[in-house]
């Protein structure tokens, strides 16, 4: 059972996971682990289901996701009888009013969709990942003189579900540095997974590049892939200037997780988010909305 924090609503909810029992399965039995170990966890997995969600036999899966989950489908540009497959409902694009995004540059925005944990004042060797597991940022990135940048500054992970919105955003103006790949497995970012496997996000496959953004320092950008998610797209190109709420890229089939860093005294989140972290809850936060301010 996964409770998450709705702002709009200030209330607690009980996230409704796309198998939740084979996620189960795999990351608590010892049947489960021997295959995610021998075969699940690599990528192979991964790019044979990839390929099935990008076919045309795919599409029959759509309208009962949708129905399942309650999916507002009015945000999308496309309906369901328009995607030619599961990866091209599963990118779809919404409705520019869909997410409006604050224009004021002290406002700072989520990035995408999804569930929402923020770390102030981290320590760069113990980032946690889940009470009782920590990670290192220089592991997770390989770069120890980008890593040194973020010392006692804030960290947030955004976990995308299977049925969200997933394309991630440019939180501000400002300029984007090439993207760098690391190999990593494809084991599931569900907090089920992430209870059960030290240093998940070090292991999996992830990206990361820096925006030089106008009004927050140096954003340190990492985008982790998961099981099934064969593919993690930049649509952006490397080195230009990009503007507040633009696109960045997308994921493919899949749980994902964007991981922001940002440099000490820059932005100050809210309260409610910083609170429920504090109790192992993450806040359920849609693209664009404010999720701190300029410090």
């Amino acid at each position: 059972m996964i409770k998450i924090y709705n702002r709009e609503s200030k209330s607690y909810e009980i996230e409704k996971v796309l198998g939740e029992n084979y996620i189960k399965w795999t990351y608590e039995s010892p049947i489960g682990k021997s295959f995610l170990n021998i075969f699940l966890k690599r990528k192979l997995f991964s790019k044979l289901y990839g390929f099935f969600c990008d076919s045309k036999r795919s599409v029959k899966k759509i309208d009962n996701i949708i129905n399942e989950y309650n999916i507002n489908m009015n945000e999308s540009i496309k309906q369901s009888k328009d995607f030619r497959s599961f990866n091209d409902f599963f990118t779809r694009k919404l409705h520019p009013s869909a997410r409006p995004i604050s224009k004021n540059c002290n406002d700072f925005v989520s990035p995408g969709d999804g569930r929402l944990l923020a770390f102030e004042n981290i320590d760069l060797e113990n980032i946690v990942q889940v009470k009782g597991f920590t990670y290192s940022l220089k592991e997770l990135i390989n770069d120890d003189s980008i890593a040194d940048k973020y010392q006692n500054g804030t960290c947030l992970v955004l976990r995308l579900c299977p049925v969200d919105y997933h394309r991630f955003h440019f939180v501000d103006n400002g300029t984007i540095s090439s993207n760098n790949k690391i190999k990593g497995y494809y084991y599931s970012v569900n907090p089920i997974a992430l209870g059960g496997i030290k240093k998940l996000f070090c292991k999996n496959k992830r990206e990361w590049s820096m925006l030089h953004s106008d009004n927050f320092g140096d954003i340190l950008y990492i985008e982790v892939g998961a099981t099934c998610v064969g593919t993690i797209k930049q649509t952006y190109t490397p080195n230009t200037k990009v503007s507040k709420g633009s696109e960045k890229g997308y994921f493919k089939f899949g749980g994902s997780t964007v991981i922001l860093f940002l440099e000490k005294n820059k932005v100050k989140i809210d309260d409610d988010i910083l609170s429920e972290t504090k109790k192992n809850i993450e806040t359920k936060v849609k693209m664009g909305e404010t999720i701190g301010l300029k410090l």
